[in-house]
């Protein structure tokens, strides 16, 4: 190969090294910085596309321009009426000035961490001047549910809250964004994952919650007892008014039936001499049959009873 074709494809490949080395692409989705030996060279590059910086003197740092997440760990707080608890927030968040967020936080791990600590702050805070009851509603108190109106279970249960959480989450997001804005972030938005008592009160918390049931508990049998009672009571009312007019009514019939058989006797007794004496002779039975029901009998000489065994005889 001749020199000068060595020296040509030299050039070239040095050509290429250096075009390569200063042509960059912007992506729709990011911000490019250039720097100068660690220092920013000019106003961040915004537009999408091919372009130019100094070969082997200057680098590009990407930052993203979409919208970010943060989500921290769970972080144990105090309410206003001393409820120990953990808080696990979640949120939104982006670069609104690409050139403060570089020179203040200079990469993303540093921005979440900054971001945790502040938002982690101003919710203690909100939630620290709040009812635990005001943590956990969304809203504040609404008119309570007709099904839900027993006999103490309104206000001793469902607690009054002046404000929900919605509104505390919002207090805490307008007094993070004044610490945020001048590290080039703009915070979008912040909620609570979870709401949780911490480990170290739960079982006192799950033994006064059963310990609240079961005197609701006990309330609804007590009532319910009382409410048995009553039924029972009229149950028995009830079958005493039955038994009075089904006995009254008995005996009603019973004497209806005696005078229409005594009336029946007497027509029969008055029709012939022979019906009288037949009517004689079984009355005369029935009375035996009652008197000799209970064993021995004494019976006088001149008794109508006597002259009728004697006759018999």
């Amino acid at each position: 190969m001749k020199p000068k074709t060595i020296l040509v494809l030299v050039i070239g490949f040095i050509g290429l090294l250096v075009l390569g080395s200063g042509l960059y692409t912007v992506h729709q989705t990011e911000t490019v910085i250039v720097l100068q030996f660690e220092r920013r060279v000019g106003e961040p590059v915004t537009d999408p596309g091919l372009h130019w910086k100094l070969p082997f003197m200057q680098s590009v740092v990407r930052i993203d321009n979409r919208i970010l997440a943060f989500d921290s760990k769970a972080t144990s707080m105090t309410t206003k009426d001393k409820n120990l608890i953990e808080i696990d927030t979640f949120g939104r968040w982006r670069i609104s000035d690409p050139a403060i967020y570089y020179e203040t936080l200079r990469n993303e791990r540093s921005a979440l961490s900054r971001i945790e600590d502040i938002i982690g702050s101003e919710v203690r805070a909100a939630v620290g001047r709040h009812d635990l009851i005001e943590v956990i509603r969304s809203d504040k108190d609404r008119e309570v549910p007709a099904d839900l109106q027993v006999q103490g279970a309104t206000k001793m249960q469902l607690r009054e809250a002046k404000r929900g959480r919605l509104a505390i989450l919002e207090d805490a997001e307008k007094a993070s964004r004044p610490k945020l804005a001048p590290l080039g972030i703009e915070l979008l938005d912040v909620q609570l994952k979870r709401v949780n008592y911490n480990d170290r009160v739960l079982p006192n918390i799950f033994q006064r919650m059963k310990s609240e049931r079961e005197q609701i508990a006990q309330r609804f049998r007590s009532e319910g007892e009382g409410e048995r009672a009553r039924i029972l009571g009229r149950k028995e009312r009830e079958l005493a008014r039955i038994r009075s007019t089904a006995y009254t009514r008995e005996h009603e019939l019973r004497g209806e039936g005696d005078g229409e058989a005594t009336r029946i006797y007497a027509e029969a007794y008055d029709q012939s001499p022979e019906s009288r004496e037949f009517y004689r002779f079984m009355k005369t039975l029935e009375t035996y049959t009652t008197v000799l029901d209970g064993g021995n009998l004494v019976l006088s000489t001149d008794s109508e009873l006597f002259r009728l065994f004697k006759r018999m005889k």
